[in-house]
Parts: C-alpha cells; sequence; structure tokens
C-alpha cells in the first residue's frame, strides 16, 4: 500500500466550552464521538486547551493511558494521588502514568494570564502497569532548532519514558527559514502546535492543523515564521 496522508484543518476540530476552558479535539472525546475519527496509529487523544487564569480540572480519576502533556504558554499545576506535584511551563516535558489507576488535578496557576497547553494519549502496551510520574527541563535542548525526543518507550535518549515501546514523541522550535525531516514510520502524526509552517509536498500549515501520515513521511518541514511542532512516531495501531 502507497503512503497515505490525512490532513486535517485547525477549524475542523470539535471544541468543547466553558466558562473557563476551550478545549480543542482532535479525536473523539467525552461528548464528542465520531466513529471514524477516534484515534491515529497509537495515539488516542491530541486536545488543544486554553484554561483561564485561577481555574482548571479539578481531582479526577484515570487508568491505563500515558498522558504527556506539553505547555505552549503559561503555567499548569499537577497534582496526583501518589503525592507528585508540579508546575509545568513552555520547555518542560512530563508524563503521567495511569495504570491500575491514578488521581491528580490540574490548574492554571496564574491568577491573571491563560494558560495554553497540548495534552496528548497513548495506550501503553501492557496494561496494568504501575501508575508514576515524571517531569524534566528540555528548553536548552529545543534552543537548537532540531526535533528533540521528548517522550519515547524505546528511545534510551528521550528526556521521559513512555509505557509502549511502539511510539516517540518529538517536539521542534524552528526559527524563520528553519526546517527539520520528519521521521519515516508506519504511522506519523504531525501538529503544528503554533505558528505556520510549510510541508514538502503538501503547502502551507497554520496553528492548529495536523497531518495524519501512513506508510512512511520522511518529507520536510520548513518554518515559515517561528513555529513549535509536535511529532508522533508510531510502529503500531490501536486493535491492530
Amino acid at each position: 500500500m502507497p503512503p497515505t496522508l490525512d490532513m486535517r484543518r485547525a477549524a475542523d476540530r470539535a471544541v468543547t466550552r466553558a466558562p473557563w476552558l476551550t478545549s480543542r479535539h482532535s479525536f473523539s472525546f467525552n461528548d464528542y464521538y465520531d466513529p471514524d475519527n477516534t484515534h491515529h496509529g497509537l495515539l488516542l487523544v491530541n486536545n488543544d486547551d486554553v484554561v483561564a487564569p485561577a481555574s482548571g480540572f479539578e481531582t479526577h480519576p484515570h487508568r491505563d493511558a500515558e498522558i504527556v502533556t506539553w505547555v505552549l504558554s503559561g503555567e499548569l499545576g499537577h497534582r496526583d494521588s501518589l503525592g507528585n506535584s508540579g508546575v509545568i511551563g513552555p520547555g518542560l516535558a512530563q508524563r503521567m502514568s495511569a495504570g491500575t489507576g491514578i488521581l491528580h488535578s490540574e490548574r492554571n496557576e496564574s491568577d491573571h494570564a491563560p494558560v495554553h497547553f497540548v495534552q496528548m494519549w497513548i495506550m501503553p502496551d501492557t496494561p496494568g502497569r504501575t501508575p508514576g510520574y515524571q517531569q524534566r527541563d528540555i528548553g536548552d535542548a529545543l534552543a537548537g532548532g532540531g526535533l528533540v525526543t521528548v517522550a519515547s518507550g524505546s528511545d534510551p535518549d528521550a528526556a521521559i519514558t513512555i509505557g509502549n515501546a511502539d511510539a516517540t514523541l518529538y517536539a521542534a522550535r524552528l526559527a524563520p527559514g528553519g526546517s527539520v525531516e520528519l521521521p519515516d514510520a508506519p504511522y506519523l502524526h504531525l501538529f503544528i502546535a503554533d505558528g505556520r509552517a510549510d510541508l514538502e509536498g503538501v503547502g502551507p500549515l497554520d496553528t492548529g492543523d495536523a497531518v495524519r501520515f501512513t506508510g512512511g513521511a520522511g518529507q520536510r518541514v520548513h518554518a515559515e515564521a517561528p513555529a513549535e511542532i509536535l511529532v508522533w512516531e508510531m510502529r503500531g495501531r490501536l486493535g491492530g
């Protein structure tokens, strides 16, 4: 089967709105359900969230999910039932493994500015793992302009680990004129978290746009303006 790609524009995403939250969903999530849009590869959730000052998600449960949170602006406070707590800002990689079950809260730490972040869920390759938490600052690595390995279940050089050996997340902060080459993988998900870029052979991509690749990639992404991109490389898919 020849490689295929599926372009998903920002404006076409489902949106959940509350007085304190605007959440844009790349895949089916909570009240939004589309049987033809439940995942890509191993990626089950790609939520683009803006939370108002001094508000957030109160304590709630998760189970059997590898949850990676990437902050674009502002500060997000994390607290969980294992006793972990931390404040996540731009350039800080964070992962929570829900495993057999965990409770956590996520709140905007500022009383005057919103927090903007992307939350991504990968299913673990083995259910019933021990819950855990990890965070690490990778701001210096991102300043280099190339793809930085944020999270992986197989790459020992990744900033943080996830419980699926077939999934790896990369991030890049590109200056105008900068470019990176995408990995070649059975499944790939490119998300323009911020800015504007041009995908080789496809054309311009704006903030919130995504491209789902099946059967290989290898194209270059060129930044037309400052851009921040998130790339999932996956060697398997949910259900097979």
